[in-house]
């Protein structure tokens, strides 16, 4: 009995403490909104793509198998196995980075979380807002910063795509101080709460990087909760079968006390 009133113990301290973790960065509330589509699968295949050349380096999505990803996604064998995987990996691998986690605490301050579940946890709005709100800021050890996860130790993996921006202005009243919208600069744009300007382009227009970013966020939004594609249709044939048999219930209810009636 002691031994569970220790784990229990143990377990509720854990639970606060990542709690407080992941509450620690993002204080903003001001978030851009994405719109999902879990039936584009093109867009999931960009957005594995995406991921696996810039995330998997450094984060791991260790509850997911690479074959299970290809077959979720529509995505051939050979095709994964030449372009999504390292030479090392096999498709029954789950997907966990290379980069050893005492190196990655050494070269960043902190080991880069696994991204399994950061959808869920951070919500896809702002998984959204934060991937592109990073701006150059030479002050910290990466040279990097971002508006909605201030001081976060992370790099702007993706700026090779978006380009190098500046921070103009945060904490925006998105509609004004007198609720009219805001009035942006030539090559500004706002992301969440902050105003930013492209000092150098990246090999995507702005437009191409928001959609590729949004395509991202959607294969997150996939790994943490890969049933989903399958879940709903499986619902819709289950609303179905349940509506034929309570019509054909009916129907027996009727014939049974039609000589009664």
């Amino acid at each position: 009995m002691k031994k569970i009133t220790i784990l229990l113990m143990s377990l509720t301290a854990s639970l606060t403490l990542s709690s407080a973790t992941l509450a620690a960065g993002g204080g903003n509330e001001v978030k851009d909104k994405v719109y999902i589509n879990m039936s584009d699968k093109a867009a999931l295949q960009n957005g594995a793509k995406l991921f696996m050349n810039y995330c998997l380096a450094c984060h791991s999505a260790q509850y997911s198998r690479y074959e299970r990803v290809a077959e979720d996604l529509d995505i051939p064998l050979y095709q994964l196995k030449d372009n999504l995987m390292f030479t090392t990996e096999k498709p029954g691998d789950l997907m966990k980075t290379t980069m050893p986690a005492e190196d990655a605490k050494e070269w960043f301050g902190v080991a880069p979380p696994d991204l399994s579940l950061v959808s869920r946890v951070r919500k896809p709005d702002w998984v959204y807002t934060y991937l592109r709100a990073f701006y150059q800021d030479e002050s910290t050890p990466s040279g990097w910063n971002n508006s909605l996860f201030a001081n976060v130790a992370m790099p702007h993996a993706m700026y090779e795509l978006q380009g190098v921006q500046r921070l103009v202005k945060r904490g925006v009243d998105v509609h004004g101080e007198h609720g009219e919208e805001i009035s942006l600069g030539a090559g500004q744009k706002l992301v969440g709460d902050a105003i930013f300007e492209l000092q150098h382009p990246g090999k995507m227009t702005p437009a191409e990087f928001d959609k590729a970013i949004a395509d991202l966020t959607a294969f997150l939004v996939y790994l943490a909760e890969p049933a989903q594609l399958k879940r709903k249709t499986i619902g819709v044939y289950t609303l179905g079968f349940l509506i034929i048999l309570l019509l054909l219930c009916v129907l027996l209810k009727k014939e049974y006390w039609r000589d009664i009636h």
